[in-house]
């Protein structure tokens, strides 16, 4: 027999106790999800954000409080509320000892997110600097930690302040590498909590959000195009309605569960989709397709239920299948409600049925249509698949069909040279390449069944595995990766109207991205800089004189595979694709890949002018003084 190692020696030494600090610590994805650096509106310090606001809200419900006061500078995150303030005696435990919290006990809780007492002991952990303070009848109690260690708490001391917590932390750098707080994400989700929460007054950094109208006001501010008919809204016990149908493709939903954004959706979101489909065919007496019914709709789906069970200690996915402990399934709940509610308004709205039904019509006839080029389509993309050389994966979408595709990113390439790099310095666990072959066409216009008779997009379609939704989406980031000059630009362009045209679910979750590559590379023989912005090349040439070598980057196949491995790795820069509801996406799409040649025309000329002015002639006056400097 082998003589056993000391490495795998397994006894009573073996086995070891965390304290909660430490097990936080060496397992943040366990309470917080995935870490990231704030590009994503699902990374770890966003979540640190919601837990506490999370406990604002709680105090909001109980009738404690209408307004909550956020403020974020530099990383520093301030939270304060006017509730009744965390009891004196307890400020440190409530905030240090697991499993501590007022909620277990009370029935007005019941409705509530934050059972588990671990919410904001995450955010402590995770924090290099967490201050709490407890402002209550007149006196007040604050203490400091450290990464969860209490570095000093004061005595009780007396107060002017109006009864609350503030609670102030700053996201540990050790853990959140390069981190930034994006405020538009962080506007998106206090709009959110004021939709849930009608009455409430948040302010973030001096600017007020409220909301009078709930989902209504939801859908009104997040619709990227225009609403065939008003927008359904619907009111009864605990559940809350809005949805409407637009002309775009594929499906958007908001989602809640007792005020938490499950962005996942989960069993109240499945429900709906189920109840609304069944209404349809019972109110217009037809056995529909469940895709024509739901083709195009935009809803906001909002319930409280008693101790829900989510798949995660993030809360993104309901698993709840009953809406209290021995009370009736969730699923018959919300079908229930749905078929009586709407039901009864489209009898009293009888336009508005009928342009539900035309819509409903419309996707019926698209689908049979280009049912016959899918059914060819799929097969030669099957057949592709066996030796598709344009789709090279990760080993966790090889290995396991149910991968998390939390950490899954697919980057989209222009020709060999490009995609031979990326492919050679990425991450092959967790990071795929496809590559374009040529310029794709520009589809704006045409209709989906372009995505099944283009050969490329049809690739594209099955390596992301969207057809029939996002539910089985196998990549969290698609990242486009195209060269920094005016054929990348052009590609780029065509490739964001590719998925704005078919897929605009997929931007709306925030799953699409641009990869940043460095313009220039700066060095000598000490030190290599790489250069993002013509500002951070004459920062460098300042840094490295005299004389350092520069290179121009035009195309990604220029950079080595071990240069790219340090701009795909741990200090990516990704900028994420943004669709904003204000604006119309079938307006935004006609002004930029339209036929409006003559006015994109003179906005380049009125723009490009703008630019000599406000950059380019500073740009070169700066390189004439770094060349004079250097002379």
């Amino acid at each position: 027999m082998a003589k056993q190692t000391q490495e795998s020696v397994y006894n009573e030494a073996s086995i070891q106790s965390l304290d909660w600090k430490e097990h936080i610590r060496l397992r943040p994805g366990m309470y917080i999800g995935k870490l990231g650096d704030g590009t994503s509106r699902d990374d770890g310090i966003y979540v640190l954000l919601k837990e506490i606001i999370d406990n604002s809200i709680d105090e909001y419900v109980m009738g404690n409080g209408r307004k909550i006061d956020i403020h974020i500078e530099e990383g520093i995150v301030e939270v304060r509320d006017y509730g009744r303030g965390i009891p004196l005696g307890k400020v440190v435990e409530c905030v240090s000892k697991i499993n501590t919290g007022g909620k277990y006990d009370s029935q007005a809780f019941q409705k509530s997110v934050g059972l588990n007492g671990v919410g904001t002991k995450a955010v402590n952990a995770l924090s290099q600097k967490f201050v709490v303070q407890s402002f209550r009848e007149g006196q007040s109690v604050i203490a400091e930690f450290n990464q969860g260690n209490l570095i000093k708490e004061n005595k009780v001391r007396a107060s002017g302040e109006i009864n609350g917590t503030l609670i102030t932390f700053t996201p540990d750098t050790e853990i959140f590498t390069g981190y930034n707080y994006r405020h538009d994400f962080v506007e998106m989700m206090i709009r959110n909590y004021t939709y849930l929460n009608v009455g409430l007054t948040i302010n973030f950094n001096g600017t007020s959000f409220t909301s009078k109208d709930g989902l209504l006001d939801l859908l009104r501010n997040n619709l990227s195009d225009e609403s065939l008919y008003p927008i359904i809204h619907l009111r009864g016990d605990d559940i809350e309605i809005a949805f409407t149908h637009t002309s775009s493709y594929g499906e958007d939903y908001y989602s809640f569960v007792n005020g938490q954004h499950t962005t996942q959706g989960g069993t109240h979101q499945a429900a709906f989709r189920e109840a609304i489909v069944k209404t349809a065919r019972e109110f217009y007496k037809k056995e529909f397709d469940p895709s024509d019914v739901r083709s195009s709709i935009t809803a906001a789906v909002s319930i409280r239920i008693q101790e829900p069970v989510f798949e995660s200690q993030t809360k993104t996915k309901l698993g709840s299948q009953v809406t209290s402990p021995g009370g009736p399934s969730l699923r018959n709940w919300i079908n229930d409600f749905v078929k009586t509610a709407l039901d009864n308004f489209l009898h009293k709205n009888p336009i508005i049925a009928d342009a539900w039904l035309k819509k409903i019509q419309q996707s019926e006839r698209e689908r049979k249509e280009i049912a016959g080029i899918k059914k060819l389509a799929n097969e030669r993309a099957k057949k592709a698949n066996l030796h598709n050389k344009k789709l090279r994966d990760c080993r966790v979408h090889l290995h396991s069909k149910h991968a998390d595709r939390l950490y899954s990113t697919l980057f989209i390439t222009e020709g060999d040279s490009a995609s031979g790099s990326i492919t050679i310095a990425r991450d092959v666990s967790t990071q795929a390449v496809f590559s374009l072959k040529g310029k794709p066409l520009n589809c704006f216009g045409l209709t989906k069944k372009i995505v099944y008779e283009n050969e490329e997009f049809n690739l594209l379609q099955n390596a992301l595995n969207i057809e029939d939704g996002l539910d089985e989406l196998r990549y969290n980031k698609i990242v486009v990766a195209t060269d920094a000059d005016v054929d990348g630009m052009h590609i780029r362009l065509l490739l964001l109207t590719f998925f704005l045209q078919f897929f605009p679910d997929l931007v709306r979750n925030g799953h699409l991205y641009i990869l940043q590559t460095p313009l220039f590379r700066v060095r000598n023989k000490k030190e290599t800089i790489y250069c993002y912005t013509e500002q951070e090349r004459l920062q460098a040439i300042e840094k490295l004189k005299p004389k350092p070598e520069i290179t121009r980057f035009k195309g990604l196949g220029e950079i080595s595979p071990n240069e790219f491995k340090g701009f795909i790795g741990k200090k990516i820069r990704l900028e994420p694709v943004e669709l904003k509801g204000e604006s119309s996406l079938h307006a935004l799409l006609d002004y930029y890949m339209g036929k409006n040649t003559p006015d994109r025309q003179d906005f380049i000329i009125q723009n490009l002018k703008l630019e000599e002015e406000l950059i380019v002639v500073p740009a070169v006056e700066k390189m004439e003084e770094q060349e004079e400097l250097l002379a």
